[in-house]
């Protein structure tokens, strides 16, 4: 599928001559669930990232936060605003901002002063196993305050970005519910990160529970940081299980990079892609690659 044009919806860029990324300047490293971060520790710009798609009929892209500085995230936006001014990518940015604390309206004005912003995304995946932690607390998807922050997405015509685990969801789906005219995307198919049975029963649970709610989508996408030595066998159920429950119009692949080049080249991943869904008709295939992402993000 040479000529099949694709949009990617989920890369990440970062300078660390900014001292904005904490995450990436530790010695060391934070453990993490996607292993080794030693690796990642050095500069991606969007050179990099040119480099990596340029195999690939890349189209477009999404900039998702790179967790940047929380006390001042409006400026990674404003930084990649000017990226996109001189070079065109990323088509579409999505912020960070922490919607529970007390600026979170002026940081959403922030954002908003920037034409290609789309959206927000706080991490809120949440264990007991330290590791996998990712925010600061455990309940902020049913917090008063963190709710009333997510309510002031809709009049930005901001989405949100979904990232949490299987036994969040539950919560996640009761949240598009309550918010039925907000874009919601469920990040990297739903991190299925316990393989046991018990562990993939709750994923599939949960899944097919935010499937209900039309205003969710999901992103085919992450899931080398739950499967390192990943093969097209070992993501195929789960990209197809995703693309069953929530349907061809509310499901597209995306890269993940420069994280997921910890576990393969943007190639390798891509054709590993094309070949799950090579059954699919042509016009399937364009809207999981292409048009779904250029129509939920507004590109």
């Amino acid at each position: 599928m040479p000529d099949l044009p694709i949009v990617d919806p989920h890369f990440h860029l970062w300078d660390l001559s900014f001292g904005k990324h904490p995450w990436l300047a530790k010695r060391p490293l934070d453990r993490s669930i996607a292993g080794d971060l030693a690796p990642l520790a050095v500069s991606y710009l969007l050179e990099d990232y040119l480099a990596d798609i340029k195999r690939q009929n890349v189209v477009k892209a999404v900039h998702i936060e790179a967790a940047w500085d929380p006390d001042d995230p409006v400026s990674e936006t404003r930084w990649l605003q000017g990226v996109a001014d001189r070079h065109g990518f990323p088509h579409g940015i999505v912020g960070r901002c922490r919607l529970h604390r007390p600026d979170a309206a002026q940081v959403l004005e922030g954002h908003a002063a920037h034409p290609n912003i789309r959206g927000i995304r706080q991490n809120l995946n949440w264990d007991k196993d330290p590791v996998r932690v990712m925010c600061e607390r455990p309940d902020l998807l049913t917090d008063s305050a963190w709710r009333e922050g997510f309510g002031r997405l809709n009049r930005h015509g901001f989405s949100f970005e979904l990232q949490l685990y299987a036994g969040q969801m539950e919560d996640g789906a009761r949240l598009a519910r309550d918010f039925p005219d907000t874009q919601i995307i469920l990040d990297h198919v739903g991190m299925p990160i316990d393989r046991d049975p018990e562990g993939l029963a709750l994923w599939r649970r949960g899944m097919r529970l935010l499937a209900e709610a039309p205003n969710i989508a999901v992103k085919l996408s992450g899931l080398g940081m739950v499967d390192w030595h990943w093969t097209v066998d070992s993501l195929r159920p789960f990209i197809l299980e995703a693309i069953d429950m929530f349907g061809l119009d509310r499901a597209m692949f995306a890269s993940n990079f420069p994280v997921d080049k910890l576990y393969s080249s943007f190639d390798a991943l891509y054709e590993a892609f094309k070949t799950i869904v090579a059954g699919f008709t042509e016009a399937e295939r364009r809207k999981l690659f292409h048009d779904n992402a250029v129509r939920i993000y507004r590109l």
